[in-house]
C-alpha cells in the first residue's frame, strides 16, 4: 500500500471492507457524545461544547452498543499480536473498558494523560478536568503484543516509563491546516506509535479527525489508514499528511 489511505466513510461500513488481520496497531478517539447545548472555556472565552451531529448526545444504552460494534470490527482487522489504544474521558471511557472486555480484548494498561495546561471550567462547582484516560489492550490474554520497552526507558532517563504521561494540550501551530474540536497533540500520538509499533507497520484510526495519528505514523516510517465521516476533516488530513511527506523528502540526504 501507499504510505497512507484515507476513507471518507462511516467506520462501521469501512472497517467491514478492510482485510482481516491486516492492521498492526489501532488508535481510536471515539465520539464522547457530549453535544447537548452546554458551554466551556477556550482561550478565556465561553464557547459551546456542541461539535457536530457525530457528537450528539445519545442514551447510555446506544453509546455502549456503538462502542461494542466498532470494537468488534476493529478486532477483525487487527493482527493477532496487534494492540489498540483508545482515548476518552469519564463521559465514555467506562463504557469503552467494559466493551473491550465484552468483545474479548485484554487490557494491558490504563494510561493517564495529565494535561499540563488544562482550560479552566466555568461552573466553579467541581475540580478542573485535567486528565484523559488511554486504555491499551490486546486481542486476547494469550496474545504476544509488541512493546518497545528499551526505547521508552531511554526516553524516560533510564527509568521504567510509568502510566502517567505529562503533555500540554494542543497548540495553535498544529491546527494551521484547519480546526478539529477534539484534536490530540502530536507528541502524545508519537509516543503511542513508537511504543507499540515497528517501522513499516500499519496503523489504523477509525475516527481519524484531522489526521494526527497519521502524521505521527508517517513521521516515524509507519503506514496509515484513516477513516472519518466528515469530508472536511479528510481534506485537512490530506494537507497535513502531504506536508509531513514533503518534509521527509526534504530531510533525505
Amino acid at each position: 500500500m501507499n504510505e497512507y489511505r484515507l476513507y471518507n466513510e462511516d467506520c462501521l461500513v469501512q472497517l467491514s471492507k478492510l482485510k482481516k488481520n491486516s492492521i498492526d496497531m489501532i488508535f481510536a478517539d471515539p465520539p464522547y457524545f457530549l453535544s447537548s447545548g452546554g458551554i466551556t472555556c477556550v482561550g478565556g472565552r465561553m464557547v459551546s461544547v456542541d461539535k457536530a451531529d457525530w457528537d450528539k448526545q445519545i442514551s447510555n444504552y446506544e453509546k455502549h452498543k456503538f462502542n461494542k460494534q466498532w470494537l468488534r470490527k476493529c478486532k477483525r482487522v487487527l493482527k493477532d499480536n496487534g494492540t489498540v489504544f483508545i482515548s476518552g474521558t469519564y463521559h465514555n471511557i467506562y463504557s469503552i473498558g467494559r466493551a473491550l472486555e465484552e468483545t474479548g480484548f485484554t487490557i494491558i494498561n490504563n494510561i493517564t494523560w495529565r494535561k499540563t495546561n488544562p482550560p479552566p471550567h466555568l461552573a466553579c462547582r467541581y475540580f478542573t478536568h485535567s486528565t484523559e484516560t488511554i486504555l491499551w489492550a490486546k486481542k486476547s490474554k494469550k496474545a504476544k503484543h509488541y512493546f518497545n520497552y528499551d526505547l521508552m526507558k531511554k526516553l524516560n532517563g533510564g527509568k521504567q516509563m510509568k502510566d502517567v504521561w505529562d503533555f500540554p494540550c494542543i497548540n495553535r501551530k498544529e491546527k494551521s491546516f484547519g480546526n478539529h474540536p477534539t484534536q490530540k497533540p502530536l507528541k502524545l500520538l508519537e509516543r503511542i506509535v513508537i511504543a507499540a509499533t515497528k517501522e513499516g507497520d500499519t496503523i489504523l484510526d477509525p475516527f481519524s479527525g484531522s489526521g494526527t495519528t497519521g502524521v505521527a505514523a508517517i513521521k516515524h516510517k509507519r503506514k496509515y489508514v484513516g477513516i472519518d465521516t466528515e469530508k472536511e476533516y479528510i481534506e485537512i488530513s490530506k494537507l497535513r499528511l502531504e506536508d509531513v511527506l514533503l518534509k521527509k523528502i526534504s530531510e533525505t540526504p
